[in-house]
């Protein structure tokens, strides 16, 4: 960048600065006040432009059912385009993280399939339930804004589907995971023989983890990759988690989301389609009032500059 594009963006950030304070000049007063609400999960707002989404049916160990599924997808959805979240924060009320699929749920789509003899109809119910799951997840992918992940005691079957879906996993010590669908009969079908072997980077102990359903640990989930720190208990983990969340929130939220969609996209393009892709990203962002301002606040060593709602 030349001289004088800095002395520029210098010139120009005093008044990008009150623009983005004037949009943002009932942040601290009203971000809880967009927190939407469902039956299955708790949403908080603890921190300005930083949601916590809550798995919350405690009683039945998270469970995830129909309606969990349902209101997954529409939970991060609705966060992916409102304004006043930056970051996302999602862990789990009760005891464990999530047991997995309510099999309840099961028996009850099997009483469904049971109404009709006829195979080809059978499979088009199978069909468009494994979609509505799929897209459950590929829901928390796709988010724009970052979402941690925070673990702690069981996360098994589905939960591993929902985690690896996620930016930034973080448990507890105690914490313990497992591809469980092999024991009951089935291979996982909404994310996880897709993204796990991604996430640790093993085929071969991905291969293992999904053949056997065997439980593996904290210890082994950090080595592995699978989550990227441990905590010493469940407070210990929410803190980390939402210090991390409110850091990121602290930032353009251009760049973030920019940043984001260019890593999710790269994960099944080439390296030259990633370069691509941001080069076409870029090309617009860098002429945000963002931009101008961070760049400022590093030249000038100003405190954090306010970034307007995206």
């Amino acid at each position: 960048m030349s001289m004088q594009r800095l002395t520029n963006v210098i010139r120009l950030t005093p008044r990008l600065s009150t623009v983005a304070m004037q949009r943002n000049n009932t942040t601290n007063a009203s971000h809880s006040a967009t927190v939407p609400h469902f039956n299955t999960l708790a949403i908080t707002s603890p921190k300005p432009f930083v949601f916590h989404v809550e798995l919350n049916r405690p009683k039945k160990l998270n469970a995830i059912n129909r309606e969990m599924w349902l209101e997954i997808k529409d939970c991060f959805e609705a966060l992916a385009i409102n304004p006043d979240c930056r970051a996302i924060v999602l862990s789990a009320a009760g005891k464990h993280f999530t047991a997995g699929i309510d099999l309840s749920s099961m028996l009850s789509l099997g009483q469904q399939l049971a109404d009709s003899d006829d195979v080809a109809r059978k499979g088009v119910v199978l069909e468009r339930t494994i979609k509505l799951y799929q897209d459950s997840i590929t829901a928390v992918e796709l988010c724009p804004k970052p979402v941690i992940m925070a673990v702690h005691m069981a996360c098994i079957g589905a939960g591993v589907d929902l985690i690896t879906a996620a930016d930034i996993r973080y448990s507890t010590q105690d914490a313990f995971f497992q591809v469980k669908e092999v024991d009951i009969g089935m291979a996982a079908d909404v994310g996880t023989l897709q993204r796990l072997p991604k996430a640790i980077g093993s085929q071969s102990l991905a291969r293992e983890l999904c053949f056997t359903g065997r439980r593996f640990e904290a210890t082994e989930a950090e080595r592995s990759g699978l989550v990227s720190r441990v905590f010493a208990d469940k407070e210990a983990l929410l803190k980390g988690a939402l210090a991390v969340a409110e850091d990121i929130a602290s930032k353009s939220p251009i760049a973030v989301q920019a940043t984001k969609e260019n890593m999710v996209y790269s994960l099944e393009h080439t390296n030259q389609q990633g370069l691509d892709h941001i080069r076409v990203l870029n090309k617009l962002y860098l002429q945000s009032e963002d931009f101008a301002q961070a760049v400022a606040a590093q030249l000038t060593k100003d405190e954090k500059p306010i970034f307007a709602k995206l």
